[in-house]
């Protein structure tokens, strides 16, 4: 059953007859920028309840859709209906060279309409399916729509393998690395710039600190075969109370991106040791998020690299692959956007890689 009831509002259907690279195209003229989704949630429901074969159920503007044929095996397939802000890249173009413009056709709604095409066009597939459409993913963590469905209905998500088919330009990418960012304060004291040895530079005190990002040499763990590539760097610093006083004040922020073989605890204990002796006088955590396993030695995953070709990459970012992953739920990203591409004013994404991406999944799902 649905957690809202039905909008009476008429919205614009969606076609699920259509090709994927239409499909797409029709998804980007249904703007839903972060927090103004349910329009689109709205039309996604509608067309989904129109297949016979799947049970749809809904938690906001979050709708999830599962066939129920007691398959050995259950696959998630989970994407945002989201996007960023709209650049004047409303409504979509498709040029004469086979890619289509606009916004979100990259990220992700190119990847949302293979979703939608194989809910139509799959009705008896070899695995059970879950389809998860969810909003808020460009946003505040705590708005995350997925994270919204994980905290009240578990049993939605439940499954032995999952694809979020977000942009990896039909690349499979596993797991995602964690991030962790840190406020480190140093402290000084006032004086007048003119007399700047009655007082101690806070701005200076930082050099220590900088010096140590500097010559930090980050790890490249291998992890299923795919090398992970961390960073600890600078992305701020604040400091200075005016032209003429010494600051009693810096602080720099701190951004590590590390493997998903370090726990949340591990990698705070890291960056923890390697500032310990650089005069931070205080160590303040801002936003932190686990990464999230490759899982690629599951067998699922085994039949699903196999079905789709090529090789695996690590997936340098954080996704809502980490989700699935505290769920238990080994995930991987694969979609047909070019993550090069996403948020850009110039987003774009070729046809050639939906129908590519549609394809591999409909053999996997159907072989």
């Amino acid at each position: 059953m649905s957690d809202t009831t039905l909008d009476s509002t008429p919205q614009p259907a969606l076609d699920l007859s259509q090709d994927a690279p239409a499909l797409t195209a029709a998804l980007v003229d249904f703007p839903s920028v972060s927090g103004t989704e349910k329009p689109l949630a709205d039309a996604i429901e509608q067309a989904l309840r129109t297949l016979p074969h799947l049970r749809v159920d809904r938690h906001g503007n979050n709708v999830v859709a599962r066939t129920e044929l007691g398959r050995a095996e259950r696959v998630v397939l989970a994407g945002h209906i989201d996007t960023v802000p709209i650049a004047d890249n409303v409504p979509s173009r498709l040029d004469g060279d086979g890619v289509l413009w606009g916004c979100g056709t990259s990220d992700m709604k190119s990847g949302v309409a293979v979703q939608l095409r194989i809910a139509a066009t799959v009705p008896e597939p070899n695995r059970d399916l879950t389809f998860v459409f969810y909003d808020n993913e460009e946003v505040a963590a705590h708005l995350n729509g997925l994270g919204h469905v994980a905290d009240a209905h578990p049993d939605w998500l439940t499954g032995d393998f999952a694809v979020l088919l977000e942009p990896s330009d039909a690349e499979v990418e596993g797991g995602c690395q964690g991030t962790l960012r840190v406020h480190l304060r140093l402290q000084g004291e006032r004086a007048h710039s003119a007399r700047s040895w009655m007082g101690s530079n806070a701005i200076h005190a930082a050099a220590p600190v900088l010096a140590r990002l500097a010559a930090y040499e980050p790890r490249r763990p291998v992890i299923d075969g795919l090398e992970y590539h961390e960073g600890l760097n600078a992305v701020g610093i604040e400091g200075g109370v005016a032209t003429n006083v010494i600051p009693d004040e810096c602080t720099v922020v701190v951004n590590y991106r590390y493997a998903p073989d370090r726990s949340m605890a591990e990698a705070e204990a890291h960056v923890r040791e390697v500032f310990a002796d650089c005069g931070v006088t205080e160590f303040v955590v801002a936003d932190h998020t686990g990464g999230a396993l490759p899982g690629l030695s599951h067998p699922a995953a085994a039949a699903f690299m196999a079905a789709v070709g090529g090789r695996a990459r690590p997936k340098f970012g954080w996704t809502d692959v980490s989700r699935f992953s505290a769920l238990g739920v080994p995930a991987v990203n694969y979609g047909p956007g070019d993550p090069l591409v996403a948020h850009k004013r110039d987003e774009r994404v070729a046809v050639e890689r939906i129908t590519h991406c549609e394809r591999r999944l409909y053999d996997w799902l159907t072989a």
